[in-house]
């Protein structure tokens, strides 16, 4: 991984190549393809699960009342669509285990 411990598309598209013999510009094109087929599910309103990966949930918040911190002012909070993740069991216990 690289130096600040984020791993990147390129990093994973190096992995496949390595790990599964795939050429570099499969590698890369794979990651972009299921990458995208993610996203389109995501903007069609899906929710994503990968079996013991996790489950990507988007959730529609209402408008509300929000508070400025240094003023104290009410200000409203538009409606919008989250995007969170669930981590599955598996993933957590991995996780925590490292």
């Amino acid at each position: 991984m690289s130096s600040d411990d984020t791993l990147t598309r390129a990093e994973i598209a190096e992995r496949l190549n390595r790990q599964i013999g795939l050429s570099r510009a499969e590698s890369a094109q794979l990651v972009e393809q299921v990458l995208d087929l993610v996203a389109e599910a995501l903007e069609q309103g899906e929710n994503v699960k990968i079996s013991g990966f996790g489950t990507f949930v988007l959730r529609d918040k209402n408008e509300r009342v929000g508070r400025n911190p240094k003023t104290g002012i009410e200000v409203p909070i538009t409606p919008r669509r989250v995007l969170t993740f669930r981590p599955s069991q598996s993933l957590r216990d991995r996780v925590a285990g490292a």
